[in-house]
Parts: structure tokens; C-alpha cells; sequence
């Protein structure tokens, strides 16, 4: 394995339970996985959560004192993100340049390799503006790890169930094969 360090972004959907399973999963697999909440993703399960599973301290908001600004050193030791949930929240700030929270502004200031793992409502991840910012991201290099069809919290079952904690834990090592 090549790239070891995995940053973890984690935004606010009800999938963040599987975020858990996905940062266990890599940490138990060798990887240096750091954590970056959003205020939402906060909201479903605790940074303490995914401190407990990944070892190191959970990251949550951009502005604390230190020498360099968080967002530029997270980016520097970066050598993969994985964004797992991604809601259209952050997949449309991201595509717009939006950057207004520590997990935007890291994935703008990043050079490594960026893989987005959608959740959302069937109906949102098929809607043309989040199709128009996904094809955004992928014409600038970012991976996408397409969500599946399953169980959807709204109580309907259709495309938009974030992909098996397995394949998106393949793809991570995959790209970290590469180097």
C-alpha cells in the first residue's frame, strides 16, 4: 500500500451510521484515517464516534489556532478523500465553489485524489441539478462511487442507498495501490 493517509469527509445524511463502518473498516486495514464532520453529519453520530473507531481526533470546524490554517494542512497530509455520505449539499458546494465549512474548503484546497460516495433521497440524486454538479466533479478528476437501490429513510426504496461499506473500502485501496 502506497497512500496511506485517508481523510474521511463526513456529511449530513442518515447514512453517517455506515461512515462509522467505513472508517472502522480502513483503520483496521492498515490506513491513517482522519475524520472531518460537518455540522449536519454531527447531528446523527457524535465525533467521538468516529474518534473511537479511527484512533486519531475527529475534525469539525475550521477555525482553531494553530500555525497553518486546518483546511491547508489536512489537505497536505491527504493522500486520498473519501467523502462517504455525500449529500447534494456538498456535492453542489463543492461543483459551485462553495467553500463554507471545513470539509468544503478541504475539498477545494486538496491536490489528492477525491472519491465521493453519494446517500441521498432517490429523487434528489436523480434530479438534473445534482446530476449537472456530479458531472462538474468528474470532469475535474473526482471519483464517484455510485450510490445503490435499497431502503431510503423516507420510507421508499429506490437508487440512492449509499453503496456496500465493502466496495467503497476496495475502491479506497485501490487508489492507494496506485500511489
Amino acid at each position: 500500500m502506497r497512500a496511506s493517509n485517508v481523510i474521511v469527509g463526513v456529511s449530513g445524511s442518515i447514512a453517517v451510521y455506515k461512515g462509522v463502518e467505513i472508517v472502522r473498516a480502513l483503520s483496521k486495514k492498515g490506513f491513517n484515517v482522519l475524520v472531518v464532520m460537518t455540522s449536519c453529519a454531527q447531528r446523527f453520530v457524535s465525533p467521538l464516534t468516529f474518534q473511537s473507531v479511527s484512533g486519531n481526533s475527529v475534525f469539525t470546524d475550521m477555525f482553531r489556532e494553530d500555525k497553518q490554517p486546518l483546511h491547508i494542512s489536512l489537505a497536505q497530509k491527504a493522500d486520498i478523500v473519501l467523502v462517504a455520505p455525500a449529500t447534494a449539499n456538498i456535492i453542489g458546494k463543492v461543483a459551485n465553489g462553495i467553500c463554507d465549512d471545513l470539509l468544503s474548503t478541504l475539498l477545494i484546497s486538496t491536490k489528492a485524489k477525491i472519491l465521493v460516495a453519494p446517500a441521498m433521497n432517490q429523487n434528489m440524486y436523480e434530479n438534473p441539478v445534482v446530476q449537472e454538479n456530479i458531472e462538474k466533479l468528474k470532469a475535474r478528476g473526482y471519483e464517484f462511487i455510485p450510490p445503490i437501490y435499497g431502503d431510503l429513510v423516507c420510507a421508499e426504496r429506490g437508487k440512492g442507498h449509499l453503496a456496500e461499506v465493502e466496495e467503497i473500502v476496495r475502491r479506497v485501496e485501490e487508489r492507494a495501490r496506485e500511489g
